[in-house]
């Protein structure tokens, strides 16, 4: 039964004019246009915020994705920051919940296991570029200062990439004798040491020269050498090599 316009009621059958079509959300031909952009020129045709708003559509389904998405640059600064922002404060941007946050982490954890990959089977040392973007990736945005070692072997390809410690934001504890062991046990001859200054800047800290020192003159009796000391942070990153602190 359906509504006349004299306000009576008839029970005639919906007919396609009484049908009033539903418009769809501005959104949808603003996303149709990004995803050709995409397919026909590819990424590069993409500022960095448009490819975050087109990742965003599947985790954000029903709603403007380019709010966000430049509401999550401006917060952070750079789509590596957007990437490397703990998930806690990814959600505090408006228009980012659980589901989109955990996205982002995914494809941050994505993209790390892919530069992870670029340095298998290659001489490290020959490979300088990609073990500083690996090391960036990984560790620039943690909030705590982590700790991790290069394990290499004679022909200075990795053999494992190991987390020693995790500290707090402006320290992180290093025994010299455990790393010493654990390289004893895998048979490393060769290491790049690499840790994370949470502030940004990586600047070299007097504590940090004189660790690895010890480091250096603990290791080198047994014939294992520490190739470089790699501190990494958000204003980029200091080599102790590159330094002459080695």
């Amino acid at each position: 039964m359906r509504k006349t316009s004299a306000g009576s009621f008839s029970k005639g059958p919906v007919t396609t004019a009484d049908r009033q079509p539903v418009p769809k959300p501005h959104y949808h031909g603003h996303r149709d246009r990004l995803r050709l952009r995409f397919s026909e020129a590819g990424s590069t045709s993409l500022s960095d915020y448009e490819l975050l708003e087109l990742f965003l559509f599947r985790s954000i389904p029903r709603a403007d994705t380019k709010g966000p998405a430049k509401a999550l640059m401006q917060r952070f600064g750079s789509l590596p920051e957007v990437l490397g922002a703990p998930e806690h404060l990814l959600r505090e941007v408006q228009g980012i919940g659980t589901s989109a946050a955990r996205d982002i982490k995914t494809a941050a954890a994505l993209a790390q296991r892919m530069l992870k990959a670029e340095l298998r089977d290659r001489k490290i040392l020959t490979s300088w570029s990609q073990v500083i973007n690996y090391c960036t990736a990984v560790m620039a945005h943690e909030e705590r200062e982590q700790f991790r070692v290069l394990f290499l072997d004679k022909k200075n390809q990795l053999i494992a990439d190991e987390v020693q410690q995790t500290g707090t934001v402006d320290h992180t504890p290093v025994y010299p004798r455990e790393l010493i062991k654990r390289a004893l046990e895998l048979s490393a001859t060769a290491m790049i040491l690499v840790h994370n200054h949470p502030s940004g800047d990586p600047t070299p800290s007097r504590a940090d020269i004189d660790m690895t020192q010890t480091i250096v003159d603990t290791a080198r009796p047994l014939g294992i050498t520490v190739h470089d000391h790699i501190i990494v942070g958000k204003k980029g990153h200091a080599s102790f090599k590159g330094l002459q602190l080695i």
